[in-house]
């Protein structure tokens, strides 16, 4: 695992010990990044399965200002704290060991919005429709933001979820990609 490009390009990352997380491939980031752009002018990211990580620090790599990392599992929470430090990212970060739904609850509070959210659940309870029926009505992803979705090939997400809509997906095998942003966003393209 490793950064692809950006100001940390090349940083080999740690994994998170066992097999509790599942990385998401180098060619998958790639597909998410040329998605969205391949560089950012500054802007927030929530990585809301963070597993590792690398994600979110990919993000902060190519431009993000600042990353919201959340996960359940604490060896995933010690491996996020190492590959921060490994960047040096310590200042453009929160770490939090918390379910989604109460993380979700918590940026809900402090009226957060953010210009890039990712979604990478566990495959097995997959509950991303609810996770992102709460975004979409609590309008936690900007007007010009997207949500991006790594999960089972045989979910089968709709075109519509509140105010957002699926503009792109791609399949990989074993796991694919979604991407949701703003119904009024689409219109304009």
């Amino acid at each position: 695992m490793r950064i692809i490009s950006g100001s940390c390009k090349g940083r080999k990352l740690k994994a998170v010990p066992g097999k509790s997380t599942r990385p998401t491939t180098d060619k998958m980031k790639e597909t998410i990044f040329n998605w969205i752009g391949p560089y950012f002018s500054g802007g927030s990211c929530l990585d809301l399965y963070a597993g590792s990580g690398g994600v979110g620090l990919e993000a902060l790599s190519r431009g993000m200002d600042f990353v919201i990392f959340v996960d359940n599992n604490k060896n995933a929470i010690q491996t996020i704290k190492a590959n921060v430090s490994l960047c040096g990212m310590e200042d453009k970060c929160e770490i939090y060991n918390n379910d989604s739904e109460r993380a979700l609850k918590a940026v809900i509070k402090r009226h957060l919005q953010f210009d890039l959210i990712f979604l990478d659940p566990p495959y097995k309870r997959q509950k991303l429709k609810a996770l992102i029926e709460m975004i979409a009505e609590k309008s936690l992803v900007t007007e010009s933001g997207c949500i991006i979705c790594e999960h089972d090939p045989e979910v089968a997400l709709p075109e519509t979820i509140g105010d957002l809509i699926r503009v792109k997906s791609a399949n990989y095998g074993l796991s694919s990609l979604s991407m949701f942003i703003n119904e009024e966003k689409e219109e304009e393209r």
